[in-house]
């Protein structure tokens, strides 16, 4: 790995720690693919940093508790807007 590569997991560790981001916000906060966060989050952060990536862990296991009501809720308000026009 280069070190680019640690510094971008770190970054995106210490994003998601301090706002308590989902994947996909913090890909659009960083301007990169959902799948390079995870990756970098669950693949490469163990190696470089084991206390962010575990602190990381229990943000992306809270996010993946509450993704059902998340999408609940976003479908809720996709219906009330199309009752209002």
């Amino acid at each position: 790995m280069t070190d680019t590569i640690e510094n971008r997991a770190c970054k995106l560790a210490v994003y998601i720690i301090e706002t308590g981001a989902t994947v996909r916000t913090a890909a659009q906060h960083f301007g990169i693919s959902k799948s390079t966060v995870h990756k970098d989050i669950t693949q490469r952060l163990p190696h470089c940093n084991k206390s962010l990536y575990q602190q990381t862990q229990q943000i992306l296991q809270r996010n993946k508790a509450q993704r059902h009501i998340r999408g609940g809720l976003a479908t809720k308000e996709k219906y009330q807007k199309l009752h209002k026009k």
